[in-house]
């Protein structure tokens, strides 16, 4: 099973935060694939990503409109950066680029 994490912030810290969270979730478990996403808003870190979580991830999303705080967990990683506007209105188009990432990834090694 695929492991998608991401860490969703905008630079409100409001709506779009949130509104991407939700549209990386959906379109990540419509692929049949394990997510889950930290959200750095106005209110602080929610959902946090813990270590087992960045571990296991095959792909990290961070949305790239913000500065993402403590980003040096992700090193190391396959890491894909969208705009949040992006995020919110295109997951799904999101979600086959990392497919096809993946798929040739999978051929190569």
């Amino acid at each position: 099973m695929t492991h998608i994490i991401a860490v969703t912030a905008c630079p409100s810290g409001v709506a779009h935060t949130y509104m991407a969270a939700e549209a990386i979730e959906r379109a990540a478990k419509a692929k049949g694939w394990e997510c889950k996403v930290e959200t750095q808003g106005s209110i602080g870190l929610e959902n946090e990503l813990t270590p087992e979580d960045v571990a296991a991830a095959d792909i990290v999303i961070l949305t790239k409109d913000i500065g993402i705080k403590q980003e040096e967990r992700f090193r190391g990683k396959v890491t894909v950066r969208v705009a949040i506007s992006d995020a919110v209105k295109r997951a799904d188009a999101i979600m086959e680029k990392i497919a096809a990432h993946l798929a040739n990834a999978a051929i190569t090694d």
